[in-house]
């Protein structure tokens, strides 16, 4: 009798453990008809792109995902979806994704080949510019090789610049694309210098604002809006000059093409109908002309 149940209690974990990853891998858009609600994580403290309000978010990310939710309510027949929002930490945002714990991550966020292993993207949302906050009183000879005003006349250059960047201790947000630049930046010119990562661009302003690192790298947007709001006084700067450029996107589930196509039909109606520049005046300061050549080049026909 004990044997014939040990079977059957081995049969019933065989067959539990067998559905579990069903439930995991359910595609996206039956998890939400069957949860009745939509999943819309975000990384906290990363305006103007995603904040954190309490239980809900605000930002121009979070207002693109608001209408996809739309597109999803009409897609499935739920005109009474709700709509739920998960804060995800930096690092975790992949995992957050692959693991359904969240239906799309409304923070728009670089696609690297390494995070398309395990995640899929959207079309791009943004093009974000890498840019860089320096200490009023910085050194002139610092400032020269940032703002790009060295000649590049072969070694005498790669001397002037090795000097200048030499044992320097720079930021930037933790486990970003920014962090892999810099280092590779450093590898390449064989600078000594010190990296330092940080949790998010106020932490950072803050390290260069109280003498702690001498650069802080950045998205010039997020980097503008942080400048504004806490150190109008000059008391730290940002450069004009603009290292890299990159398209950001939402993150959504590598294994659900169909919900991707949702969220790219959705982003595409947007940038048609010109509803993204509304979230673009309200968010980031207004469209510019590149910004509208931009938002034709991104859109699916």
């Amino acid at each position: 009798m004990n044997a014939q149940l040990t079977k059957a209690a081995h049969r019933f974990l065989v067959c539990l453990l067998a559905f579990v990853p069903a439930i995991a891998g359910a595609e996206t858009l039956e998890r939400v008809r069957n949860n009745q609600s939509v999943v819309l994580g975000y990384v906290p403290d990363f305006a103007p792109f995603s904040i954190q309000q309490g239980d809900k978010a605000n930002g121009y990310a979070i207002d693109l995902c608001l209408n996809i939710v739309n597109t999803i309510k009409t897609e499935l027949n739920l005109p009474s979806l709700q709509v739920r929002y998960q804060p995800v930490q930096l690092g975790e945002e992949t995992s957050a994704v692959s693991t359904g714990k969240i239906d799309i991550l409304c923070t728009p966020t670089p696609a690297t080949l390494e995070r398309r292993k395990t995640v899929s993207y959207s079309i791009p949302v943004y093009t974000a510019g890498l840019s860089a906050v320096v200490s009023k009183n910085a050194p002139n000879a610092l400032l020269r090789v940032l703002k790009s005003e060295v000649a590049k006349t072969g070694p005498t250059w790669r001397t002037d610049i090795n000097r200048a960047l030499a044992n320097m201790t720079y930021a930037t947000i933790a486990g970003g694309v920014t962090e892999q630049w810099i280092n590779q930046q450093m590898r390449s010119l064989g600078v000594v210098a010190t990296l330092v990562t940080v949790a998010d661009a106020s932490a950072g302003l803050k390290r260069v604002a109280d003498g702690k690192a001498d650069v802080f790298f950045a998205e010039r947007t997020m980097l503008t809006h942080d400048l504004a709001d806490k150190y109008s006084n000059e008391k730290i700067v940002l450069l004009d000059r603009i290292f890299e450029y990159s398209a950001t996107s939402l993150m959504v589930d590598r294994d659900d093409e169909n919900f991707r196509l949702l969220v790219d039909t959705a982003l595409s109606e947007m940038y048609r109908s010109g509803e993204v520049e509304h979230a673009y005046d309200k968010h980031l300061g207004g469209t510019s002309d590149t910004s509208r050549m931009l938002f034709k080049l991104y859109a699916l026909p």
